[in-house]
């Protein structure tokens, strides 16, 4: 027998995956992990315990649960939430916490001071996206002005799915992919690091070599087989983003596939036969060379229903509080009796893209319970997404299919509620570990174990989510939208 190992580290929890070449998980493991916000705005990990740690302890729980010989591993591949920032020393020694993807917003002041002086359109046309908290440039500039004394003993800046990879094989990777979010320093037609557009964040020097997703990176040195348990020389991938290896977990791979991700963010990435430019949107090289893929995210949704449930369920377990919640907001009408919420809690990503952005629970009365605000959390996060969908029928980009995935595909009311204010149906998948096999699948792909077309039957289709026509979500949808404009200069002022 043959297996493949994915990893993946998501803002809450590392899943870690032993997959057989027939596509069945073999073992499985994982562990849950903090995301830090020293102050608003701010969203941390810890990369030694967050990331390399629990890569090192999952994948150990899952070689002693299958008692699977090492050498029958023929390949690894991680993924990571992302795009992060980390600063390393020469020895690729953490020098601070990690500063996570677009929840994090406290370059604000340096995406406005570049964007003015680089121009919206310049950055726009060379790096395929507007200036955003997902832009991980002025993150390198903050970090260059606001902690000298760590900036002065950085050697390399790292993704999280790069201090993986150079824990594993000793090599400084990034794939294309990921490198797309590092605006302004990374040029999508050239496929390249620049300086040109702005020349005080970062040198090439400073930065990983770029890859493809599917190239394999180098091979598990003796150190890492040490510490890991993995066999030495096991052929490594180069990585990438959680949310892209999930979409390949359900078999998003033809133009108009799009993959809904329901998990801490909404994620959505969709594979388009060329570049869709609209700053509303975000634009990355796909996994595979000559392939493009436009995303959008919200910037909290799953992270939402744990804030919900350790504010207002507290006398009711773990186990108790989320099937309670639902029975609960199931009681509750669509519309939830008139409330509306905005789940702008930490800013807002796509399509909005406003840091300043806020939460709000509005049009609250008296005969308001538990499950009416619950229902209203979950219907403002599906309301987001609709904005979303919504965006890309504005562009010409409109998806011929939509595949879910996610721990939040368990949750029935959020499905339903998303593909009913989207007004599109949504095909689920028989496994939804996510990007974790995805991670394993891609694996297999570049060591030649299984091709691309494999993962229909690794993990067929099993359900459709129709939508539901109610009358009151046209209105409750419209109303959604106004509530944000007629606000967000309150927001900011907030």
């Amino acid at each position: 027998m043959t297996y493949t190992l994915g990893v993946d580290i998501g803002t809450f929890e590392t899943k870690g995956v032993l997959v057989d070449m027939a596509g069945e998980i073999v073992a499985q493991a994982n562990r849950p992990h903090e995301m830090i916000v020293p102050q608003p705005g701010w969203a941390e990990h810890r990369p030694e315990e967050d990331w390399w740690g629990d890569f090192v302890h999952v994948t150990q729980a899952i070689l002693q649960e299958s008692g699977v010989d090492p050498a029958q591993i023929k390949a690894v591949a991680t993924s990571a939430i992302g795009p992060c920032m980390l600063p390393v020393d020469a020895a690729g020694r953490p020098l601070m916490n990690g500063v996570l993807y677009g929840v994090d917003t406290r370059a604000s002041a340096e995406i406005q001071e570049l964007t003015a002086r680089i121009g919206e359109d310049v950055i726009f046309e060379r790096c395929g996206n507007a200036l955003t908290s997902q832009s991980v440039g002025p993150k390198i500039l903050w970090l260059r002005r606001n902690r000298p004394d760590i900036w002065a003993r950085t050697a390399k800046i790292l993704t999280s799915t790069s201090l993986l990879t150079h824990r594993l094989t000793g090599r400084y990777v990034i794939d294309h992919y990921t490198a797309a979010n590092f605006s302004p320093i990374y040029d999508v037609d050239r496929l390249d690091w620049v300086t040109d557009l702005a020349d005080d964040i970062a040198t090439p020097n400073m930065l990983p070599e770029l890859m493809w997703s599917n190239e394999i990176a180098g091979q598990v040195t003796k150190q890492a087989a040490s510490v890991t348990g993995l066999a030495e020389g096991t052929p490594v991938l180069c990585g990438t983003i959680d949310a892209a290896a999930e979409a390949i977990s359900v078999g998003v791979q033809r133009p108009g596939d799009m993959m809904m991700m329901y998990g801490s963010t909404i994620f959505i990435i969709q594979v388009t036969a060329v570049r869709v430019g609209d700053p509303r949107l975000w634009y990355a090289p796909w996994l595979f060379k000559g392939q493009h893929a436009s995303m959008a995210g919200l910037a909290t949704s799953g992270t939402l229903t744990h804030w919900f449930r350790d504010q207002f369920a507290q006398e009711l377990t773990r186990e108790e509080a989320f099937p309670t919640l639902a029975a609960e907001a199931a009681e509750s009408p669509t519309g939830a009796k008139g409330l509306l919420m905005l789940p702008y809690f930490s800013g807002e990503r796509t399509p909005i893209h406003d840091p300043n952005a806020k939460g709000a629970f509005f049009g609250l009365n008296l005969t308001h319970t538990r499950g009416d605000m619950y229902r209203a959390l979950i219907e403002g996060i599906a309301m987001g997404t609709a904005h979303v969908v919504e965006t890309f029928r504005d562009v010409d980009a409109a998806p011929s299919r939509i595949l879910a995935v996610g721990g939040g595909t368990k949750n029935a009311l959020w499905l339903q509620a998303t593909s009913d204010y989207a007004e599109v149906p949504q095909i689920v998948s028989e496994k939804t570990v996510g990007a974790s096999y995805g991670d394993a699948f891609l694996a297999a792909c570049a060591v030649g174990l299984a091709k691309p077309g494999d993962i229909a039957v690794w993990n067929p289709a099993i359900d459709t989510v129709s939508p539901e026509n109610h009358e009151s979500q046209a209105k409750q949808y419209a109303l959604f939208k106004r509530l944000y404009a007629q606000t967000k200069d309150i927001m900011a002022e907030l």
